[in-house]
């Protein structure tokens, strides 16, 4: 079982900011900008490209809820959104995730 398994369930405590029936976001114990949160499925997929044609709505409805609260936060005009898929690629949690950074600037290309 994951940490974010262990935080869907309640095992665990979590700064969270929004919850539906298909995800969850809170804030990330690390952050790597004054805002960082993390967008979660409630359903485990360990990484983006685990994901089946199956996932194509849930993968969406990540999307618009990073859009939402961004609105919320008032973050709207300026973050960025990241998936690290793989170890290689910077994943340590193998549960899928968004991380949506905002509150400073970000260089092009990005890592």
């Amino acid at each position: 079982m994951t940490l974010f398994q262990k935080i869907i369930d309640k095992e665990i405590p979590a700064d969270i900011i929004y919850e539906d029936d298909i995800s969850l976001v809170f804030k990330d114990i690390n952050p790597q900008a004054p805002t960082h949160l993390l967008i979660i499925p409630k359903k485990p997929i360990v990484k983006v490209a685990d994901a089946s044609e199956a996932d194509k709505e849930l993968l969406g409805h990540l999307m618009w809820v990073a859009g939402e609260v961004a609105r919320e936060i008032g973050v709207e005009d300026a973050f960025r959104l990241v998936i690290n898929n793989g170890a290689k690629a910077g994943q340590s949690v193998f549960h899928l995730h968004l991380h949506l950074l905002s509150g400073r600037s970000f260089s092009w290309p990005p890592g």
